[in-house]
């Protein structure tokens, strides 16, 4: 099986598993079972996040990616059965009108349903159909026969259950991956596959290399909990932004030079840049004015390592995402030159 292959297999497995913010129990359960079932010992922190040890040895890289993802809350049931949400995370109200979603309450019971307009048909409301989307504009409708605020309520809904987005994975004949969560499920799946890469004898490692997969990234703490790691480098494997006024395209590595938090460690950005020239990778340098990782998190939270970040370049993030197989191919060989060496290179 091809490196992509093996990658877009553990995308699926990761991209099928609800795991808005919040509730991200049952996503970094399957991770730790993956992991277990490759013959290491992952454990998981009191906050939810995994952590595995994949090779003991000098100079230590901690590898990390988030498993949580972008989703909303229910805020409240509206008189009319329907419900208000609450955003949990960054991301624009156009971005999911029309979109199925799934109501997770809190006794375990689901229910499907639809983020709509309130004013949804033009035949019947005309031009303010136009009127600017927002969760007073937009309301989620549910698959069932209620119509008050109470039939709601008697279904168990309720404000504070969860909501999650369905996450429509597709991939084209043309190597292009589209989905709602390749932020950033997309980099936890090349992290997957550069352990099932060691596990398997296809990659050896030269150094000490721990994973991690954060769950509270997508509001700014996944990986405060990784202050008392002992690593000297940590790479946060996180989407790349492509758009105007950037140099990276969906199907390339996008190396990450500047976030709004700050600079990158300038000369582990650097080995990262002359690692890709090295291995041939099709890459691009930016600078991300509207973003932020885990590695930024970690230093926060008293990490003192030097620290960088980069992954496949990923277009409409935040909302349909879309990136390449190529990409997720040089994410990963990248992954694997700062952990290891090839025996087959």
């Amino acid at each position: 099986m091809q490196p992509a292959e093996r990658i877009l297999e553990n995308l699926k497995i990761l991209s099928a598993i609800p795991s808005p913010t919040g509730m991200t129990g049952a996503c970094a359960d399957a991770v730790c079972s993956m992991l277990a079932g490759m013959g290491f010992r992952p454990e998981k922190t009191r906050k939810g996040a995994v952590h595995c040890r994949l090779a003991e040895g000098e100079h230590p890289i901690l590898l990390c990616a988030h498993l949580d993802t972008l989703g909303m809350a229910v805020r409240a049931v509206k008189p009319n059965g329907r419900l208000r949400y609450s955003k949990i995370g960054g991301w624009n109200d156009n971005a999911v009108e029309n979109e199925n979603v799934v109501i997770h309450t809190r006794s375990g019971k689901t229910f499907t349903g639809t983020v709509q307009s309130v004013h949804a048909s033009r035949h019947v409301w005309g031009d303010i159909t136009a009127e600017a989307r927002t969760d007073e504009s937009l309301e989620i409708v549910l698959d069932e026969d209620v119509n008050t605020k109470a039939e709601t309520e008697a279904l168990g809904i309720r404000a504070g259950d969860m909501v999650s987005f369905d996450p429509r994975l597709v991939h084209t004949e043309s190597g292009y991956v589209k989905c709602r969560f390749l932020d950033d499920k997309a980099s936890a799946a090349v992290l997957l596959t550069l352990a099932a890469d060691i596990a398997e004898g296809r990659l050896v490692p030269a150094r000490g290399v721990t994973v991690a997969f954060t769950v509270y990234e997508e509001i700014g703490h996944g990986a405060s909990d990784l202050y008392a790691q002992d690593a000297e480098d940590i790479v946060a494997i996180d989407m790349g932004c492509v758009g105007s006024d950037l140099n990276c395209r969906e199907t390339q590595l996008s190396i990450c030079a500047k976030d709004a938090a700050g600079p990158y460690d300038w000369d582990l950005t650097n080995e990262l840049i002359a690692r890709a020239d090295r291995l041939g990778l099709d890459y691009a340098v930016d600078v991300y004015p509207n973003y932020s990782s885990d590695a930024n998190t970690a230093l926060k939270g008293g990490l003192d390592a030097r620290f960088a970040c980069f992954g496949p370049g990923v277009f409409a993030s935040h909302g349909y995402e879309r990136t390449h197989e190529k990409a997720l191919e040089s994410t990963l060989r990248l992954a694997e030159d700062l952990a290891g060496v090839n025996p087959a290179e």
